[in-house]
């Protein structure tokens, strides 16, 4: 609690101030004694250990001479081994009050609050309202570091002498200037600093007092974090569920090993300060964990490698136990499979950066085609793993992953030509196919089939097949699609993804009868999947069986409310029905869901016209093609909301654009004849088709 620091002076005794008089040996015993006492005690242990027994003795002395003979009593000297606080108290604040006349401000800095609170909170308290030890000078500042902010129950009366200041990594300039000031200038230790510390202060502030030295400053850093247990099992179990990403209760059993009590040290290590809860695991504060990696790494290459190897291994069975039928590739369709595959791949490029590389390219493959979250997930594992390691290839390759997830002219695409050019033989047409899929969501259709036929060139896949014959679907030769959607299913184990595919591109032919065989076995093989349910619905729609249709819809709704496409089609359903109001309900839906989406707001134009709300069906149409200025369906429709409007010249104004858009554009050419050349009411029959 004093305030003067504890240090050596030239002759290796605790420096005195000029002309103090030597404390009295009674009271240098009884301020010993009252100072180990007090750090026997949580958390005030650290403080007492930075309290100089002689200035404590010193301050007894004066304060016996202030008070007389009855001060000098033997009773004062015990209890001040006894019970310190009330004699150190008063003294405390006179020493404040002696520096404060010579200084603008004096400030007092504790740490971990989190835990220092329940102990000290209480004296602070007292301190702070000055009628236990005397006032306060008005030049005092306390600083109180911890994770939570201050409890109101006990602070609130002093919630208006209180500022929260959220503690944010330094800057790259802050990081500098601090490390100037500690003569810290080579610039590759610099460097050096500013990657390992990723800019959190106590980090820094660590590494700038051992530059060049990062074992050593991680040491220091984990002897800091941990000072406060003394168990060394707890110690222990602290620094190997330091290892692990995420942690619940399985994994801290895998990190620790056996012959502990799991329930009872994961319970106590979440009580740490150090450790937080996120989602539905807990995990360690990037100031702690770095240095502990670190330490661990450099201090036993081969206990790491085997703590790692370990939890890979646990990771890999826990996968195994919930998909025992899935193979590498489809991992990553899963959830539940793709979180235990990051944390295994994590854990086995730790512990073997260079052998395990091939598997984490196949990886990035399988998260690649579920997307560009899915990658960047995967792209980070890589990242931190290099980081973890201190391996630079790794780095190289997460980053380079990361930056091209960055780039929206390059995303998923960019991602996969970069492992397309690093992958081995055994993968490469997997990561072709996975390739041509990412180009075919981009629109680059003829780049897509050419990545299949590359892939297809290495051996049949009746994924490529699929994926070759959506890109040919979306180039408009059905015929082609069919033969490789033919090719797929002939191929396939597990034919409903194939046959599903298959089945949407024959709906879309106007083969119904064939859509409808295809789609209803894949509805037997996974009744859950909710989009080749919808897809079934909307055949059953074209063939004249709206009832059954909705009735699919329904269950499709059921199962994933969301669901974009069933929406909109529901809506389509409805408005045949007759349900405009139920129409329009589920389009709202749509909307709040994709609020972004012109198909959503062209068909809300098709329920309102078709409510009889000409106006406002202008007004949805005109907002999808604010959209999507390219989107001859939507003008195709406002041309027929004008003509009910009375308005022909508009009419005839958005089929001539739409014709001008997609020449090939058969009803919208049959409209502007109809419309320009015999001015007759539309057809029963006028409405488009949107598929």
């Amino acid at each position: 609690m004093g305030l003067r620091s504890h240090g050596e002076g030239p002759s290796g005794g605790t420096a005195q101030p000029p002309g103090a008089a030597a404390p009295s040996p009674g009271s240098l015993a009884a301020a010993q004694a009252g100072l180990i006492g007090a750090g026997m005690l949580p958390v005030v242990g650290a403080f007492a250990g930075g309290v100089d027994p002689a200035l404590v003795a010193r301050g007894a002395d004066r304060l016996r001479a202030t008070l007389g003979p009855r001060g000098r009593a033997r009773g004062d000297d015990a209890r001040l081994a006894l019970d310190p606080v009330p004699v150190l108290g008063p003294l405390f604040v006179a020493e404040l009050d002696r520096v404060a006349k010579d200084v603008p401000w004096v400030a007092l800095f504790l740490d971990t609050f989190e835990r220092t609170g329940p102990v000290l909170g209480t004296w602070l308290r007292d301190l702070l309202a000055g009628e236990r030890y005397g006032p306060l000078p008005g030049n005092v500042v306390l600083t109180l570091a911890g994770r939570d902010r201050l409890d109101p129950a006990c602070w609130s009366e002093w919630s208006h002498a209180v500022a929260d200041l959220p503690l944010e990594p330094f800057t790259e300039p802050e990081t500098r200037h601090l490390l100037t000031a500690r003569g810290v200038v080579d610039e590759p230790v610099v460097q050096d600093v500013l990657r390992l510390s990723g800019g959190l202060p106590v980090l820094v502030s660590t590494l700038a007092r051992h530059p060049g030295e990062p074992n050593t400053a991680g040491a220091t850093a984990v002897d800091r974090f941990l000072k406060w247990e003394d168990d060394p099992a707890r110690r222990a179990a602290a620094l190997a569920c330091a290892l692990p990403r995420r942690l619940n209760q399985d994994v801290f059993a895998a990190a620790v090993g056996d012959g502990t009590d799991a329930a009872e040290l994961y319970g106590w290590l979440r009580t740490l300060p150090f450790v937080g809860e996120r989602d539905d695991h807990a995990r360690y504060h990037d100031v702690v964990r770095a240095p502990m990696l670190r330490l661990q790494r450099t201090g036993s290459p081969q206990r790491w490698r085997e703590a790692h190897t370990r939890l890979a291994d646990a990771c890999a069975a826990w996968a195994a136990d919930a998909g025992p039928d899935v193979s590498p590739h489809e991992l990553w369709e899963h959830e539940n499979l793709r979180a235990l595959r990051l944390e295994e791949l994590y854990h086995r490029l730790c512990a073997a950066p260079a052998t395990a590389v091939e598997d984490a390219l196949r990886d990035g493959i399988g998260a690649c085609t579920e997307g560009a979250v899915q990658a960047r997930r995967w792209a980070r594992a890589v990242t931190e793993a290099g980081e973890d390691t201190d391996d630079l290839p790794l780095r190289r390759l997460g980053a380079a992953c990361l930056e091209a997830l960055d780039d929206p002219a390059r995303s998923v695409v960019g991602v996969l030509d970069l492992l397309v050019a690093r992958v081995g033989p055994d993968h490469r047409a997997h990561a072709l196919a996975a390739r041509g899929r990412a180009l075919y969501d981009a629109g680059r259709y003829e780049d897509s089939l050419a990545d299949f036929d590359r892939a297809l060139a290495l051996g049949p896949s009746p994924r490529a097949y699929t994926g070759r014959a959506l890109a040919h679907r979306a180039r408009g030769d059905l015929d082609a699609a069919l033969a490789d959607h033919d090719r797929a299913v002939g191929l396939a184990t597990r034919k409903a993804r194939p046959l599903a595919h298959r089945g949407e591109t024959h709906r879309r032919a106007g083969r119904y009868a064939e859509a409808l065989a295809d789609l209803d076995r894949v509805v037997g093989l996974d009744p859950a999947w909710v989009w080749p349910r919808a897809s079934r619905a909307q055949v059953k729609h074209a063939l004249g069986r709206p009832a059954e249709a909705l009735a699919d819809l329904d269950l499709a709704l059921g199962m994933d409310p969301d669901h974009l496409w069933s929406l909109v089609r529901r809506a389509q359903v409805r408005r045949a029905l007759g349900d405009t109001t139920g129409a329009l309900a589920d389009l709202d839906r749509a909307r709040a869901v994709a609020p972004g989406d012109p198909w959503v707001l062209g068909e809300r134009g098709e329920a309102l016209r078709a409510a009889g709300r000409p106006a406002d069906a202008v007004a949805a149409y005109t907002a999808a093609l604010a959209l999507d200025p390219g989107y001859a369906w939507a003008l195709g429709s406002r041309a027929l909301a004008h003509e009910a409007l009375g308005d022909t010249s508009a009419a005839v104004a958005d089929l001539d654009r739409a014709l001008a858009l997609d020449p090939g554009y058969a009803w919208a050419a049959a409209q502007r004849d109809r419309i320009a050349g015999s001015n007759q009411e539309p057809e029963p029959n006028s409405e488009q088709n949107h598929t």
